[in-house]
């Protein structure tokens, strides 16, 4: 049994800002005379994804030169403590999630069902969070478990291995996911107030996931649910919150956007999900805060209640960074006067990779490690370290995608899709195609070439099952072409060893495919192939339908454990670097 929270211990000084938005803000008061504003602090991450430990990945800072530096970033005992700091800034003060806090954890999470991740948002002092996509992976009956507690069994793994699971302290909020009764999966507002009397002020939270998660779950974990429209859900909430009191609207969203690089504050060139909701929003919000795209900015778009622009916000991914916001509020007006943000760098420890050596910088406040936290999320790494540690085999050097948000596989995807298509040679296949947003994080060998459980399992944290079936060619051009076109967001399938196509995406939308090949001939439209993927893309899942289209399927083993096997089964596997998807315009 884990011991109960102990008080926490006090976090570093001085904060700096990672991108700001101008906007001036009240001065802090001890107190508020009577009719003066009154600021509330919101204290924001996304898409933490389980990560107890730091994931070894940076945030790309600037370094005061024009360039960047690599700030090592993450971990839940560090994070803890750069929310404390925040919270020492604000009087008054309310942390929020937009979503994703876990599942496509990290083994140590994973192996508990997540409770540790949902323990840690509890010592943290979380008090909403919008249900994201992945909290769905394992059912909506698994992720009312998370919210309410308890032991019961809705999984191949079993609950409360380490401790009598206590739930969420913190609320889910779906304003727009329904049962088939009509009634939201869980409350789709909150409130929080602060003050008294002539100064008190209330912020009303919506919490929703995005209108597309059953293109991003196995259907049967969502069975019985309906996912409605995001802003039609929004403009339905906001004028029930002003009725009861609510002189400031957040959105908490698991949806968002990717800015221009280099441009974190400003919504130059904003594009994703989040613009066409934000679009039909009806006056009245005063700020959003997104996730999803595992993107960071801090900017404004649109227009809220009183005229000036909505206030949006992302925190990255991992617990890499935590944003610090401040609505100014007026309580004789009951609106908000004054908004700004900016996302700080959760930097926690440096590390060594394949990739070579990521120091401590500073350029950047450094965090030290909550000793609670640190504590707590120990037991659950003690329980599942020797899985963790366990080696797999060796590979030639680093894989990785070329980006972590990037829409292409890499040599990451290479490797993964070679290692698909060995696994169910049996089964007949004769291609593997994988989804570069199925990849998680790149495979960072030791110096020796040596990767871990571990490693593999953050690379594929989903343990989907590989699926082999029959597709003519006519359909594999078609769910290529589902990749490229303008119908949501973009992906180029990473496929195995022997296929290779160029596009251009410079073409119409759905014939930007320009050559497909297999093992140099010309793939025939009206020649049967067998095709692997995992079971998410056999469903449908990411907007690949056509798989769905497959026959004669066949299920065969896990992808992670298809993935150890590859790698184990030589010396030293070599990380496949030969271009199979080629942009040739646009």
């Amino acid at each position: 049994m884990i011991a109960k929270a102990l008080t926490r211990s006090a976090p570093l000084a001085a904060l700096s800002l990672l991108a700001a938005c101008a906007t001036p803000q009240a001065p802090h008061r001890a107190s508020a005379p009577p009719g003066h504003a009154v600021n509330v602090g919101i204290i924001a991450i996304n898409d933490f994804h389980g990560a107890l430990e730091p994931p070894k990945a940076a945030v790309a800072a600037p370094d005061g030169k024009g360039g960047t530096v690599p700030v090592p970033a993450g971990g839940a005992a560090w994070l803890a403590s750069a929310v404390d700091k925040l919270k020492a800034g604000h009087r008054n003060h309310v942390v929020v999630a937009a979503g994703d806090l876990t599942s496509a954890s990290q083994l140590a999470s994973s192996l508990h069902l997540d409770e540790p991740a949902v323990g840690v948002m509890n010592r943290i002092g979380l008090d909403f969070n919008a249900v994201g996509n992945h909290e769905f992976d394992r059912g909506w009956k698994e992720l009312q478990r998370l919210q309410n507690g308890g032991c019961e069994k809705n999984t191949r793994l079993q609950p409360c291995q380490l401790e009598q699971f206590q739930g969420a302290k913190y609320k889910y909020l779906s304003a727009s996911t329904y049962k088939r009764d009509g009634s939201t999966l869980f409350p789709a507002t909150g409130l929080k107030s602060f003050g008294r009397g002539a100064n008190k002020v209330t912020v009303g939270f919506i919490g929703l996931s995005l209108q597309d998660v059953p293109m991003l779950v196995s259907p049967d974990e969502v069975k019985g649910l309906t996912f409605g429209d995001e802003a039609e859900a929004i403009n339905r909430e906001v004028p029930k919150l002003k009725a009861e009191g609510a002189d400031a609207v957040v959105v908490l969203i698991h949806q968002g956007g990717v800015t221009k690089p280099g441009k974190p504050d400003s919504c130059e060139d904003l594009v994703g999900g989040i613009t066409p909701i934000l679009d039909k929003l009806k006056p009245g919000i005063d700020l959003v805060v997104s996730g999803h795209t595992h993107w960071q900015y801090v900017c404004h778009y649109g227009q809220s209640g009183d005229g000036s622009q909505i206030l949006l916000t992302s925190a990255g991914v991992y617990g890499k960074l935590v944003t610090d916001i401040t609505l100014t509020i007026d309580p004789a007006k009951n609106r908000v006067i004054a908004k700004k943000a900016h996302n700080v760098i959760v930097q926690s420890v440096g590390y060594t990779s394949g990739r070579g050596d990521v120091p401590n910088t500073r350029l950047y406040p450094r965090f030290r490690a909550d000793r609670t936290v640190a504590k707590y999320v120990a037991a659950y790494v003690e329980d599942a370290k020797d899985l963790i540690a366990r080696p797999v085999g060796k590979i030639s050097g680093p894989a990785a995608k070329p980006s972590s948000e990037s829409l292409q596989g890499g040599t990451l995807g290479n490797l993964i899709t070679d290692a698909q298509l060995a696994a169910s040679r049996k089964a007949g296949a004769q291609i593997a195609f994988t989804n570069p947003f199925g990849i998680r994080a790149p495979l960072d060998p030791s110096p020796d070439g040596t990767v871990t459980f571990g490693q593999i399992y953050a690379v594929q944290p989903f343990n989907n099952d590989l699926v082999t079936m029959t597709l003519n060619g006519s359909q594999i051009y078609d769910v290529i072409e589902e990749g490229l076109d303008d119908d949501g967001v973009k992906q180029v399938l990473a496929p195995s060893a022997g296929l290779q196509f160029s596009y251009d995406m410079s073409r119409p939308s759905g014939s930007r495919l320009v050559s497909l090949t297999l093992n140099g001939e010309m793939v025939d439209p009206t020649t049967d192939y067998r095709v692997t993927v995992v079971n998410f893309l056999a469903e449908g899942g990411d907007g690949f339908s056509t798989f769905k289209q497959g026959t004669d399927r066949v299920r065969g083993m896990i992808d992670n454990e298809a993935f150890q096997q590859w790698i184990a089964a030589v010396p030293v596997r070599k990380v496949p670097e030969e271009e199979r998807t080629v942009k040739v315009g646009g």
